[in-house]
Parts: structure tokens; C-alpha cells; sequence
């Protein structure tokens, strides 16, 4: 049966994912055009791009649009639209690994209290210790957050013997709740001009992207992403089991432990830029694997891709269903992922 299953990690041949990647490349490029074209002011897709393209070459082609129109475009929607596509593509990788060093389809960072973590440390910057850092002051504590929370998870799940893999999601659970009653205390006892903010920052939000910011969450993918994609045969391994893995070679503690700190990382920055933003981890991985099978060498960019495409979607929806004003982000993504959560139940008792 280990054979069997290791063979079919390689169903798909790389013609299979090419097509799948140029075709999900295409709908991105399209998804970000309709992305700074949409809003409470309507851009013709002409000159979204002939803005940008002014910005790549200046006078390159002649300018026909207003200096506010290409505010909108250039300084609000485009960072906007990017940092989209960063914070899916980092969510629905990690969520793709934590699903296989878990060995549990339902793992995801919002269910294992990693993005909870996250949320805690950027209140605790946003509120009380001040911006000590600089911009660097908030990603660092979403990140030490994050990463505190994926310890506490590991040391519950160790004191209460929750060592198989459902175990594992209830004590994240349960630790995400400790930690946003926390978080919730942090708001209570902050100043109360500024909790407003930091409520609407905690059901996920886009709308404060900026393109001085924007290298933060860039460089933290590169780098992680690059790791996991470098690991993939490990998580393979990981998928069929732990002696299987093993017998491989690979220790297994250690390298479950070097996947959680990564996505802690991934989680707590993306975190701190975008608010808490649900069930992309847990939707995308299982979509992607439908698609183009379970060889984590073609899962982890295809996930990252269509992360990316499902919150610029996402956004589109928050951002025009309740025009002028914005919806908050997390809202759609929870309802959407919700009802995923709820078919993906019944399939497994299927």
C-alpha cells in the first residue's frame, strides 16, 4: 500500500502541471487587472495598464488620464491587489505543508491558532509597545507571536497525550481561543481611538497596503516558499507516515518542527499585514491536489498561485459588494471557507 500510494505522489507529469501553471498565470495577470479596475471609481482596463507601463517607461506611451485617476491605480489598488496575491500564496503554501507534516486534510493555519498568534503580536505592537522598530516593529512580533502560539500548540497536544492528528487540530483550536481572548484583553485596555482600527484590522483587510511595505511579505515567500518547494519530497514522505519517512532518512521531529517555525514565519507576516484572513490554507491545497495530484513538487506553486488568484477574488467581492464601502475580507473568505469546511467533513465520512 506505501508503494502504491508513493507511485500515485507522481501521477502527474510535468506537460500536466505546465498546462495548469501557464493556465492559472493567465488568470492571475487577468484577476489583478480586474482587481485595479473595479472600485467605487471604475478604471478602463486601457488605462490601468497604460499607467503602468508609464511607471515601468516613462513616456513610453502618451498620458490621457487624470493625476487622480492614476493615484487610484498606482498608490491605492495596485499594492492593494499585490499584497492579495502575497498573502494568499503564503497562506495557501503553508497550509498545503502543515496538511502534510500533519497527516490531517483539515490542518490549516487559522485552525491550528498560528494566525491567532500572529494577531496577537501585531495588536500588542499596534496598541501598547509602539512602533519600537519601525515598520519592522509589527511583522516581528505577528512573527514572534506566531510562533509562540505554534509552540503552545505543540506543548498542549504533548501534556494532553493529543498526539494523532485530529488530536492535534482540537488543541489548536482550543489555543486559538486562549489566545484571541488575549488579544481581545490587549484591545479592552488599549486607547479607544485606536481599537476601532484594530477591530476592523482583525476581521482582515487589505486596504491599508502600501508599496513601502509590500518588500516585507515579498522577500518572507521568496525565502520560505523556496524552502518548502526545496523540501518537497521530504513532505511526500511525510505524507505516507512517519516510519515511512523515517526509514528515509529524514528525521522526522525535527523537520515537523522546521515546517511549523516556517509557517509560523509565513503566518505571523502576512498576519501582520493583512489582519486575520481564514481557510485559505484549509480550501487550496485540497483544490489543487484534485487538480494536479499529490506530488508536493507540483502542489506547493500551484497552491501559492491559486492562493493567490482566490483572495484577489475575495477582495473584489469585499470591495464591491457593499460599494463605496469596503467589507472587511475576512467575512468573505470565513463564509466561503465555512461551507468548504462543512463538504470537506462530509466527504471524509464518505
Amino acid at each position: 500500500m506505501t508503494v502504491e500510494r508513493a507511485r500515485k505522489l507522481k501521477k502527474t507529469s510535468w506537460v500536466g502541471f505546465g498546462s495548469v501553471m501557464g493556465g492559472g498565470l493567465i488568470v492571475l495577470v487577468l484577476s489583478i487587472s480586474i482587481a485595479v479596475s473595479v472600485g467605487a471609481i471604475s478604471i478602463p482596463l486601457s488605462t490601468v495598464w497604460g499607467i503602468l507601463l508609464n511607471k515601468i517607461l516613462p513616456g513610453f506611451i502618451t498620458q490621457d488620464w487624470s493625476a487622480g485617476r492614476e493615484a487610484i491605480v498606482w498608490d491605492i489598488r495596485f499594492p492593494r491587489a499585490l499584497l492579495a496575491c502575497l498573502v494568499g500564496a503564503g497562506l495557501a503554501m503553508v497550509g498545503a505543508s502543515l496538511q502534510a507534516v500533519t497527516r490531517n486534510p483539515l490542518a490549516d493555519p487559522h485552525l491550528l491558532g498560528i494566525s491567532a498568534g500572529g494577531a496577537f503580536g501585531a495588536i500588542l505592537a499596534l496598541l501598547h509597545t509602539g512602533m519600537f522598530l519601525g515598520l519592522l516593529t509589527v511583522p516581528l512580533l505577528a512573527f514572534l507571536g506566531a510562533l509562540g502560539a505554534t509552540v503552545l500548540v505543540l506543548a498542549v497536544s504533548q501534556f494532553a497525550s493529543a498526539t494523532s492528528a485530529d488530536r492535534l487540530i482540537l488543541a489548536g483550536v482550543a489555543v486559538s481561543f486562549i489566545i484571541m481572548s488575549l488579544a481581545n484583553i490587549l484591545i479592552f485596555l488599549g486607547d479607544p481611538r485606536a481599537t476601532h482600527t484594530v477591530v476592523f484590522w482583525m476581521l482582515g483587510g487589505l486596504g491599508l497596503a502600501q508599496w513601502g511595505q509590500l518588500v516585507y511579505p515579498l522577500v518572507v515567500l521568496c525565502f520560505c516558499g523556496t524552502y518548502l518547494w526545496l523540501n518537497s519530497a521530504n513532505l511526500n514522505a511525510m505524507t505516507i507516515g512517519d516510519e515511512t519517512a523515517s526509514t528515509l532518512g529524514i528525521s522526522v521531529s525535527r523537520f515537523r518542527l522546521m515546517i511549523f517555525m516556517t509557517g509560523a514565519l509565513i503566518t505571523g507576516v502576512m498576519v501582520a499585514f493583512s489582519g486575520i484572513i481564514g481557510f485559505v490554507g484549509l480550501m487550496i491545497p485540497h483544490i489543487v491536489r484534485l487538480m494536479v495530484g499529490g506530488d508536493y513538487a507540483h502542489v506547493l506553486p500551484i497552491a501559492g498561485l491559486f492562493g493567490a488568484i482566490y483572495l484577489l477574488w475575495s477582495d473584489i467581492i469585499a470591495r464591491t459588494i457593499m460599494a463605496p464601502d469596503d467589507l472587511p475580507i475576512g467575512i468573505v473568505t470565513g463564509l466561503i471557507g465555512g461551507v468548504f469546511f462543512v463538504w470537506l467533513l462530509r466527504r471524509r465520512t464518505h
